[in-house]
């Protein structure tokens, strides 16, 4: 099973409370910072609601 190395490139400010709230629960928060996921389609799905925040490699 592949991870998905996610990196928070954008602001929140501004976004919608629930984009703001995948964040988090994505292990990010502010910009720069990076969190290692398992790719799993829930998470395939969180990223996709927030694809124009973050940056998304394949490990």
């Amino acid at each position: 099973m592949t991870d998905l190395l996610v990196t928070q490139v954008k602001s929140a400010i501004g976004s919608k409370p629930k984009h703001r709230g995948t964040l988090r629960a994505l292990g990010l928060g502010r910009i720069g910072k990076s969190n290692t996921l398992p790719d799993r389609p829930e998470i395939r799905g969180m990223l996709r609601k927030v694809n124009h925040l973050v940056n998304i490699e394949e490990n």
